[in-house]
């Protein structure tokens, strides 16, 4: 098996989702023999969260470079940047390094994809709804995307930065995505995707009225791809 390295702690909250999901992939595909081997560092949000200007960017991407640089000398063979957001600086590490670093919204295409669906509502912080960068990478898979709404976008940033950084989970904001998610499906979209790796805290993935596209669960199992020899 490949050893898979993660930029972690952007939150930490979400790359304890990764680990988990990563190692029950990788049991379960072995027949219950194996565990994954995983080098992780785990980042201080605080020194790189809730970036706006084109500075604080510079320093996300000095932060993820070295974090990168050095998770690569370890010995890690691929790399995932446990947070959708993050994904803004990516092409930045993925130049500074020799190993692949493993695009979390290409991954939600490739999937999507597979399954054949073409439109989607895509959920997150306002960096991922708003802005281009990462709504082209699904476009770039085939995918329809509904128009960001300023005001679910201002609502999932508080729940987000608020709570699920925090690791608050409140019936108020799990009622609050119920909503969204129900006023989408009225809009005739076949899918919505969580670009933000906390969201799955506040949404059943697994009881909507429509499918959902987990992008920290795609991401995790594109890694066990990679550890498994089954990616590229």
């Amino acid at each position: 098996m490949r050893k898979l390295g993660l930029i972690g702690g952007l939150s930490w909250y979400s790359t304890e989702l990764y680990y988990a999901r990563i190692n029950r992939q990788v049991l379960l595909r072995t027949n219950g023999r194996c565990n994954a081997p995983l080098l992780i560092e785990s980042l201080n949000f605080c020194d790189v969260g809730k970036a706006t200007t084109s500075e604080d960017w510079n320093h996300v991407a000095d932060v993820l470079i070295a974090s990168a640089r050095r998770l690569e000398q370890a010995g890690a063979t691929a790399l995932l940047i446990c947070a959708n957001s993050m994904h803004k600086v990516f092409d930045a590490v993925a130049a500074s390094i020799a190993i692949p670093v493993i695009h979390i919204a290409d991954s939600v295409g490739e999937k999507m994809k597979a399954d054949a669906v073409h439109s989607a509502a895509l959920l997150g912080t306002a960096n991922v709804m708003a802005e281009n960068w990462y709504r082209q990478r699904l476009v770039k898979h085939g995918v329809s995307l509904l128009p960001a709404e300023m005001e679910d976008v201002n609502d999932l940033e508080r729940i987000i930065y608020d709570e699920l950084m925090h690791g608050i989970v409140k019936r108020d904001s799990e009622r609050a995505l119920k909503t969204i998610i129900t006023e989408i499906d009225q809009q005739d979209i076949k899918s919505v995707v969580l670009g933000c790796t906390e969201l799955s805290m506040v949404v059943d993935t697994k009881a909507n009225v429509l499918p959902i596209y987990d992008s920290a669960e795609i991401h995790a199992d594109a890694g066990v791809d990679w550890i498994l020899g089954d990616a590229n």
